[in-house]
Order: C-alpha cells, then structure tokens, then sequence
C-alpha cells in the first residue's frame, strides 16, 4: 500500500545543493524541502517531489542552494557612514572622525535606519544572520525583525558616555533591560559587546566575565587588531591584551575576538587551547592597513574562524562573498601554501563556524534536516560564470552577491528574485540621503 505524499510549504529544487555538513559535499538535482521554518528533507529532487506535495514548489535549474550566510562581525548602523572617511589609519579615523559624528548623531532612529538598510544589502547578498556591536541595540533588534533577519545583538560596554548610555554600568543595564524585553524573539540572540580592551577598564570587564558565564552569553570583543593597541596595553597594563583578559576571566569558548591580527605563537596556542572563536574581517584589516592575520596558523591549531565584514564605514560593504573570496587568497598568499584555506574551508568559515561561534549551530549554519531553514540560491550562469566545474570552488572565487537570486529567513521567502519582500528600497534611499545631509551639515 503506498503512502500518499506529505504536504509541506515548500519544495527548493536545484542544480546544485551545498549543504556544508558534510564538508566537501556538492549534491546534484537535489532539492530541500521546507515546512513550518525547519528543514524537513534533503535529497535527490526525483525522490523528493514522489514524497512530498508543496504549496509552493521552485524549480531553480541554474543555481546552487546553500546555507544563509552569517556575517561574524559588523556594526550595522555604520552603514549611515559608508564612504564617511576612507583612506584613514584606525585612531585617526575612530577619534578624528568616527566617534565625533557618532556621538553628534546617534540615536534610536539613526541605529534604526542605519541598521534596516544594513539589513537590506545584507539579505540582498545572501546574508540572513549577523553578529552586531552598536549602541541603542533595542533599534538594531527592531530593524532585524522587520526585515525578518536573524541577528545577534551585541550588549555594547565602553567606559565614556555616549548618547547611549553615561558610563559602563549604565551600557550593561540598559542592554539587559533589552535582553529582557525581546528575549521570546526568536530570530534574535545575545552576546555581551564590550568594545575593546582600550576602551574598557578592568572592573567593567570582570563584571562582564561573570555575567557572561551566568547567563552563558558569548563575549564578542576586538582584540589585537593593531600594533598600537598592544603597545598601549603593555604602558599602562605591562602585558598584552589577551594576557589581560585572560586574567580577568574573559579568555575560553565564549570569546570571540575581531580581528586577531597581531598573534604571536604562543597566543594562538591559548586560544586554541581555551576553545575560543576568531571573527575574521580581511577586508577591513586591509582598509585600515592593520595587517594580516595568521588565519593558516590559527586554522592548523583547529582554532574556529569565522567571517565578518566589519561595519561598512570602514570596509564599505557588507559582502560576505567579497570575504571568502579575499580571505582564501590572503590565507595563500600569508602562508605561501597555494592550499591554505580552500573553498570548502571559506565557505564553512561564512556559514557553519560563525554559527558555532555564537552557539548556534544546531539551528542554522548547514543544511540539515531539523535545522531552521536560512537559505541563499546563486545563479551559476552568465558569461562570467561560464564554464562551470566545481559549484563549490565557483561560489569563492568567480560568483558574487549580485548572483543571489532568492533568499529564506526562517522559510520565509525575503528575496524574490532579487527583490526584497520586507524592505522598501525607495523609502530607505530617502532615509540614507537625509542622514547623508545630516551628517555632511555638521
């Protein structure tokens, strides 16, 4: 006696699919199938369309399904200050330029906006999760459920007021009001955000070492991004800053630190051995010339590197493809190894390993059945993307996100061909011009 078919919401059926677990795996002719936010199946689309009935059903014959892809590291709101002031060393463009307009500035409804029209190009480009550091994070959080984007928020700590908050315990506070008043929200989740070890003090960051192992929150934090910053660690601390945060508790498998360009041996070892998490932002190090960091060596101690654009004041997008493809090829060239880093290796580094990173890789990050279902589908064809070999090696190094054509939060359907469903692009141009004239008046 057969079974009749299952009916479920969708069918996604392509040429090819890259689930990412396990690594190395290109499926052909498969489809996923999709039902009430989750990954029901993954398998051959013959089979497939036998077993279930879908109320919608995309047949995507040209392209390659992948996970959403997770930006580790961004400040979305900084999209307000895209192109604000480039060609600047990091101090010089934080103190001279950054922080006097934020501080001018910033507000709920800048975050808001600044952050909505993150969220846009980041969907646009594959994106469905990011990892961000800001104040007002309540207006990051609000944008992110508008656009019905995953997100996790950052609780920011730095020790001089803001228009924010005054003081360190006035950030922790207000952030966790925020925790509190949005935690039932299911596309969000939470990290502690202290700046960085120069702009927080020791008591700030012992406090925030004991309430991130209370509540079991990962601690997302810049960290040896410049040779200044461990200059002036050692003058007014005597060691570095992740010896510094080693001892003040904030050093094991909660950290991730941005950047970590400037690693010696024996501080890759501790964070190798202490199971932390590096946010990798090729891009930005090299905007801000900040140097290269030793992503082969971190990745030969097994250490977990994931991939952030940074915000795009200082990159100036939020493109994720344009960091697999720049990270491969600077792994090769740091290292001299031609096979540092491969393609199968950059892609988990923008899906699966920022998802372990802020302890969610049992619901997204791969395409496995019982996960949430965050897709993106390419478009593998055109002229520039023509001849096709190997999807995988095509996805790092010849596509790009103007080859995203479909994007799903949730199973939730946010890019439609290349369109964004949730967002207006009309009214968020008019947002960023008048931001634009804001900012350029002052």
């Amino acid at each position: 006696m057969s079974t009749a078919p299952r009916t479920v919401d969708s069918v996604i059926a392509a040429r090819w699919v890259i689930p990412v677990e396990p690594a190395r795996a290109v499926l052909t002719d498969h489809a996923v199938v999709v039902d009430g936010g989750r990954i029901v199946a993954v398998g051959p689309a013959s089979e497939i369309r036998a077993g279930y009935t879908a109320r919608r059903q995309l047949d995507l014959g040209e392209h390659v399904l992948i996970p959403g892809l997770i930006n580790l590291h961004t400040h979305a709101a900084m999209t307000l200050m895209r192109g604000l002031a480039d060609d600047l060393a990091l101090m010089d463009w934080l103190n001279n330029h950054v922080w006097p307009a934020e501080m001018r500035h910033a507000s709920e409804e800048f975050v808001y906006d600044g952050a909505r029209l993150a969220c846009a190009e980041m969907l646009r480009g594959g994106v469905t999760c990011f990892n961000d550091m800001y104040f007002f994070p309540r207006a990051t959080a609000r944008a992110a459920l508008d656009a019905r984007m995953r997100a996790a928020i950052g609780m920011i700590m730095v020790d001089f007021p803001s228009p924010y908050a005054s003081d360190a315990q006035d950030y922790l506070s207000k952030s966790l009001q925020v925790r509190d008043e949005l935690g039932g929200e299911s596309l969000l989740s939470w990290c502690f955000a202290p700046h960085a070890p120069y702009t927080v003090g020791d008591a700030s960051l012992r406090q925030l070492a004991a309430y991130a192992g209370e509540l079991d929150l990962p601690v997302h934090m810049h960290v040896h991004e410049t040779r200044d910053e461990i200059e002036l660690s050692l003058k007014h601390h005597r060691v570095r800053p992740l010896e510094r945060l080693a001892a003040l508790g904030l050093v094991g498998p909660g950290l991730i630190a941005v950047h970590a360009i400037h690693l010696e041996h024996h501080e890759i070892e501790m964070l190798a051995q202490q199971g932390c998490h590096v946010a990798h932002c090729p891009s930005s190090n090299l905007k801000l010339a900040s140097g290269f960091a030793p992503i082969a060596a971190l990745l030969a101690k097994s250490v977990n590197v994931g991939l952030g654009t940074d915000g795009a004041a200082s990159n100036n997008r939020l493109d994720l493809f344009a960091e697999m493809r720049l990270a491969a090829l600077l792994a090769k060239g740091v290292s001299g190894d031609a096979t540092a880093l491969p393609a199968w290796q950059a892609l988990e580094m923008a899906t699966l390993r920022p998802a372990r990173a802020l302890g969610l890789d049992a619901a997204i990050g791969s395409l496995l059945p019982g996960k949430c279902a965050d897709l993106a589908a390419v478009r593998l064809s055109g002229i520039e993307l023509a001849p096709c070999y190997d999807p995988l090696s095509h996805l790092v190094y010849a596509a790009g996100r103007e080859h995203v054509s479909h994007v799903w939060v949730n199973g939730e359907l946010v890019v439609d061909d290349g369109r964004l469903t949730t967002v207006d692009d009309r009214e968020l141009e008019a947002r960023a011009a008048y931001w634009r004239n804001c900012i350029s008046a002052a």
